[in-house]
C-alpha cells in the first residue's frame, strides 16, 4: 500500500505542482553527477549558482586569458567563434540555462506538448526555457544551426529574456526582430544569422541538459564569457580559478607596460619570472592603484609559481 501511495502522490505533485516534474530535464542527481567537481551552492534542480560577485568580476577579464587558463587545465573544446550580434560591444556574461533542439516530428512533439500542458507550460516549446530564467542567467540553446525558421526569439522573446535575467542569448541557430532587439537596453544575442521567417518544425528535446555549441561542450551553470570574437563556457568548479588567474594576467600585464613605458625594467625581465625586486615594485604599483583589484604577496607568489603564460 505504501509503495501505491507513492506513486499516486508523485502522479498528484506532478499534475498540481507545474515545476516539481520539469518538462525535458534530466534527473537532478544526473546532473550533480555530471558537475560533480563544483562543491558550492546549486539551484533546485540541481544547477551549479556561481556566485553573484564571480560574475561580476567576470566582467572585466579577458577572453584570451580566460581561454588560456582553461586551455593549460585541459578544457581544449569551450570555445566558439563566427557570430552575428545584435550588438557588438555589449558582453553577454552570466550562468549557462541550456537547451537543446531538434528537428520536430508530429507523434514526438504531440507528446512533449501534452505533457508540458499537464506540466503547466504554456505556448511554443521555445519559450519554456524563458519561463525558468533567473537573474543572472544566460539562455544557451543548440538550435542545430538552423537559420531559416530557426528563429528562436524575436523582439517579444526578447524583452522576456532580459526582464527575467538581465542578460542576452548565445544561440547556435537564428533570431528574428533585428531591429527590435536593438531597442532593447543591456540585450545583446549571439546567433549565427537573422532572419525574418517565423520558428517551425523545432521542438525542445533538452532543458537544463548537457549541449554542444558549435565545437564546445556547455554544461548547465557554466559560466559564460563572451567579446566580439566568440564565446567562451567555463566549467563552473573552474570558475574561480579562471577569473583570479585571468584578473592577475591583466594585472600582470597593466604593470609591465607601465613598467616598461617608464624603462625601469626590460622585456626579458617582465616576461620571465619576476625576481624579489619586481615582484615589490609590482606591489607597490598595486597600491598606488587602488581601483586594481587586490592581491596578496602571498597570492603573487603563487600565481608567480605557477606562471604557464
Amino acid at each position: 500500500m505504501k509503495f501505491k501511495f507513492s506513486i499516486l502522490l508523485g502522479v498528484l505533485i506532478g499534475l498540481y505542482c507545474p515545476h516539481a516534474l520539469a518538462a525535458q530535464t534530466i534527473p537532478k542527481d544526473e546532473l550533480i553527477f555530471l558537475t560533480s567537481q563544483w562543491k558550492g551552492e546549486r539551484f533546485p534542480d540541481g544547477r551549479p549558482k556561481i556566485p553573484d560577485d564571480l560574475i561580476k568580476r567576470a566582467r572585466n577579464i579577458g577572453i584570451e586569458e580566460a581561454w588560456t587558463v582553461l586551455n593549460n587545465e585541459g578544457y581544449k573544446n569551450q570555445f566558439e567563434g563566427n557570430w552575428k550580434m545584435v550588438h557588438d560591444d555589449v558582453p553577454v556574461i552570466g550562468r549557462a540555462l541550456t537547451a537543446r533542439f531538434m528537428p520536430s516530428r508530429p507523434d514526438v512533439e504531440e507528446s512533449i506538448r501534452e505533457r508540458g500542458k499537464k506540466q503547466g507550460r504554456l505556448g511554443n516549446t521555445n519559450a519554456w526555457p524563458i519561463d525558468v530564467l533567473t537573474k543572472g542567467d544566460v539562455y544557451v540553446a543548440d538550435g542545430f544551426g538552423k537559420i531559416a525558421q530557426g528563429t528562436l526569439i524575436g523582439d517579444n522573446l526578447g524583452n522576456s529574456i532580459f526582464a527575467k535575467s538581465g542578460n542576452g542569448v548565445i544561440f547556435d541557430g537564428a533570431a528574428r526582430d533585428l531591429k527590435g532587439l536593438a531597442q532593447i537596453p543591456g540585450f545583446n544575442a549571439f546567433v549565427r544569422d537573422f532572419d525574418p521567417s517565423f520558428l517551425e518544425g523545432v521542438v525542445l528535446m533538452g532543458l537544463n541538459t548537457p549541449i554542444r555549441i558549435g565545437r564546445a561542450l556547455v554544461l548547465p551553470g557554466d559560466l559564460v564569457i563572451s567579446e566580439k570574437e566568440g564565446v567562451l563556457f567555463i566549467p563552473a568548479h573552474l570558475a574561480e580559478k579562471v577569473v583570479a588567474t585571468a584578473e592577475f594576467i591583466a594585472l600582470r600585464d597593466k604593470f609591465g607596460h607601465a613598467m616598461l613605458k617608464a624603462g625601469r625594467y626590460s622585456t626579458g625581465q617582465i616576461d620571465s619570472q619576476w625576481t624579489d625586486a619586481i615582484k615589490d615594485d609590482f606591489m607597490k604599483w598595486l597600491g598606488q592603484n587602488p581601483n586594481e583589484p587586490k592581491l596578496t604577496r602571498a597570492q603573487l607568489d603563487e600565481f608567480m609559481s605557477k606562471r604557464t603564460w
